[in-house]
């Protein structure tokens, strides 16, 4: 079957509340380690209306980008999909993005960063694109190259987990 037509990218509402209230609490292990603060900000279904509310506002400005992955059958959020750090100045953003243990290896990430990469690049005028990652998150590495991300650098202890010291990130761009 042809993953593009299994998942699609957009904006969510406040429809979604409730989907992505669900995809948080039946992961949150795997978001709690990845997208710390993500899960931190939909604890509960208001935490997670909220959360949708937020991201519109700063859609509209342009400030961070926040897409929901979708299954097109279902309508069920089945990850986020984020562009963070927007400077416009230097026409760089960075990607951040999580999907839920049930959607995994279905190719879905992979796909909805190269439908952002066309986003990033035609909507917002962004020329750089930046992953950071765990090298122990394989996935995310392979999202990473799948999409013509290369490897730059181990940035030494990036990334303070909410339980933990500081761990060394791996550092991937793309130019677009």
């Amino acid at each position: 079957m042809d993953k593009a037509k299994t998942f699609y990218i957009g904006p969510m509402n406040f429809a979604d509340a409730t989907s992505l209230h669900k995809l948080m609490s039946e992961n949150k292990e795997h978001f709690g380690k990845y997208l710390p603060v993500t899960l931190s900000q939909n604890q509960t279904l208001e935490d997670s209306e909220a959360y949708i509310q937020q991201k519109a506002i700063e859609n509209d400005a342009k400030t961070c980008i926040t897409f929901a992955i979708k299954e097109k059958t279902t309508e069920a959020i089945a990850g986020l999909i984020i562009i963070k750090k927007i400077d416009f100045d230097k026409k760089q953003g960075e990607f951040a993005y999580g999907i839920g243990s049930k959607f995994e290896s279905r190719g879905w990430t992979s796909g909805a960063v190269k439908e952002m990469l066309g986003f990033a690049s035609k909507s917002l005028g962004l020329a750089l694109l930046q992953i950071i990652t765990h090298k122990s998150n394989i996935g995310s590495c392979k999202v990473a190259e799948k999409n013509g991300f290369r490897w730059q650098r181990t940035l030494e202890k990036e990334f303070t987990p909410t339980i933990g010291s500081p761990m060394d990130m791996e550092l991937y761009e793309l130019k677009l």
